[in-house]
């Protein structure tokens, strides 16, 4: 891609879209894409409103509106194929999304945990963290990593870490990994546009490092 040509990134979330929000403030401080559109699994979801406040297309196609995973992703492929992105931003998505043979390697995913810990079927949200201070680690943090057709697996692109307190709670664990996560998402684009990400043996090498 052209150094000039900014990185189109299509975002699917589910919820208020704090992080398409934090992806916008870094867009307008000069990180080099942009988003062409925002499709959520849900239709009250605030991230739609993000995005149409700034003139963004929105689309909702609610997961429980459809009869199986297969029918949603087909409605979701459909959503992308409109806007050809470059990359594809999952930004609080709760739902499977299916790469198709499409967008193997165009897939970015943000998991709360340092990967292969406490991920996997069942470990989202904030049984993540519960699961993290029942175990008492004394270490966590975030990961986005390259999306593959199964549970929070595929070549890791970033990882950062956050010290786990003796007093945290879900809550303030959460907050402190979001805020890692707002870090590294911007770092991982920011790379992409670059040019500097490949994947060779499902391992992502990062030119420079």
């Amino acid at each position: 891609m052209a150094a000039s040509s900014p990185l189109r990134i299509a975002v699917l979330l589910s919820g208020s879209g704090t992080s398409l929000e934090n992806l916008f403030e870094h867009i307008d401080a000069g990180l080099p894409a942009e988003v062409v559109c925002v499709v959520s699994s849900k239709k009250d979801a605030f991230g739609l409103e993000r995005a149409e406040r700034r003139g963004i297309p929105a689309i909702a196609a609610p997961r429980r509106e459809f009869a199986d995973g297969g029918a949603f992703n087909d409605a979701l492929h459909e959503a992308l194929a409109r806007y050809s992105p470059d990359l594809v931003c999952l930004l609080g998505f709760l739902s499977i999304f299916e790469l198709r043979g499409i967008y193997e390697g165009k897939c970015l995913n943000v998991h709360p945990a340092l990967i292969p810990a406490f991920s996997g079927k069942g470990f989202y949200g904030h049984h993540v963290h519960e699961a993290v201070l029942e175990k008492g680690v004394k270490l966590t943090g975030a990961t986005v990593h390259y999306a593959s057709e199964e549970y929070d697996e595929g070549p890791i692109l970033l990882q950062g870490t956050v010290d786990v307190l003796d007093d945290d709670t879900p809550d303030t664990l959460a907050a402190r990994v979001q805020a890692k996560e707002r870090e590294l998402v911007p770092e991982a684009i920011r790379l992409i546009a670059a040019g500097r990400v490949t994947i060779q043996d499902g391992r992502t090498r990062i030119a420079g490092d």
